[in-house]
């Protein structure tokens, strides 16, 4: 085991992200570097980008495996879960401000 495995880490978690954000949808995109996951809250006819999570290749496959760890561990306990149907409303406009 590396000695920094060890370490504890103090983080910061800054006071406007205590409530967190609700999404009800969520777009990814791809580079070869880098995952781009922007999470919306949609009540048609708009949608907003609640949060944008930019992260590495490797580190997304870390995060999968985590969430279908954290899947299986939520069914267990309180059953299966089915996938949610996809969104009707048609596709998405992207509005960025100036």
């Amino acid at each position: 085991m590396p000695e920094e495995q060890g370490k504890k880490i103090k983080v910061n978690f800054p006071e406007r992200l205590h409530g967190g954000v609700y999404a009800n949808n969520m777009l990814v995109r791809h580079t070869k570097e880098e995952f781009i996951m922007d999470f919306l809250m949609v009540a048609p006819p708009s949608g907003a980008v609640t949060a944008r999570v930019i992260i590495s290749p490797g580190h997304m496959k870390r995060v999968i495996a985590a969430l279908q760890d954290n899947m299986g561990r939520y069914e267990q306990v309180f059953g299966k879960v089915e996938a949610a149907k996809e969104p009707t409303t048609g596709g998405f406009e992207s509005h960025t401000k100036h």
